[in-house]
């Protein structure tokens, strides 16, 4: 895989987490439905341009979502072009398959905007994330480099902040406080996801340890994106402290994998693949 190559997988990822929260900030803000609820186009001048503050947020937001969409696309032929292993060339085939059903979900958020339609857009997000993140992943470890325990630490950063500023908790759940949330969870998400890609490729000596790291890895990957996926919709009560609940799970999980990551890890081995493969 050339360096190319791995900053696209890199570009890629971080542009749909930015694309994610700024998705998040103008639902939350309110600008979903400023450009006079139409689709593609906008309340400015020929229809094409925002009017007003709030409908430049949705403007701005349809216009990174283009970019983003075209650098996945490029991603993903290039991957292809150089024969790189069919992990990585089949997560992004996955993340650009799945990319018209986002388009029309984003064209029906403005259009019908229903809770059903906006969760579904959001869960469609995570997955092309997750698709991407998981073949940047991929794409390291066929360095043979993967980077486990800088993973594991970020995630024990970032997993308290996901706790403190809990959806209706502790902290007023405002278009602010929603972004930089989102922006804490993403990032925990593709580091607790890639150390988890990681360990499941790692072999050779003390391999055990890093199969408990996957026991605590893979759980807490889950349960992260599942509070991601949620975090929007909690309103009641009983949801904020099931929610609560969940990341304290997740942080005790992180908290178990950062004391095997103390303890000392090998140099793992990891299964490389021809590119060709």
């Amino acid at each position: 895989m050339t360096p190319r190559l791995r900053r696209l997988l890199a570009g890629s990822a971080v542009l749909t987490g930015i694309l994610m929260v700024l998705g998040v900030y103008t639902a939350a803000a309110g600008a979903g439905l400023t450009c006079a609820g139409r689709w593609p186009f906008c309340d400015g001048f020929l229809g094409l341009f925002p009017a007003n503050w709030g409908s430049f947020l949705e403007w701005f937001h349809r216009l990174v979502a283009m970019i983003t969409g075209f650098v996945i696309l490029g991603t993903t032929i290039k991957a292809w072009r150089e024969g790189v292993s069919k992990r990585v060339r089949y997560a992004l085939v996955v993340a650009t398959a799945i990319l018209p059903f986002q388009i029309v979900l984003g064209a029906l958020t403005v259009t019908e905007y229903e809770w059903v339609i906006l969760t579904a857009h959001y869960v469609v997000a995570t997955s092309i994330f997750t698709a991407i993140v998981a073949a940047a992943a991929w794409g390291l470890s066929n360095r043979g480099i993967p980077r486990i325990a800088d993973a594991v630490r970020l995630a024990l950063v970032g997993m308290p902040i996901m706790l403190v500023l809990a959806p209706h908790m502790f902290v007023s759940f405002g278009p602010l406080t929603q972004a930089v949330y989102y922006v804490v969870g993403l990032t925990t998400y593709g580091a607790l996801l890639s150390a988890t890609l990681w360990t499941s490729a790692a072999h050779g000596a003390r391999a055990d340890a890093y199969g408990r790291l996957k026991v605590s890895l893979a759980p807490a990957s889950a349960i992260v994106v599942t509070l991601l996926i949620a975090g929007r919709q909690v309103y009641d009560p009983i949801l904020q402290l099931a929610h609560l609940g969940g990341t304290v799970i997740a942080l005790v999980l992180v908290v178990g994998a950062a004391v095997v990551v103390r303890g000392g890890l090998p140099i793992p081995q990891t299964s490389v693949t021809n590119d060709a493969d």
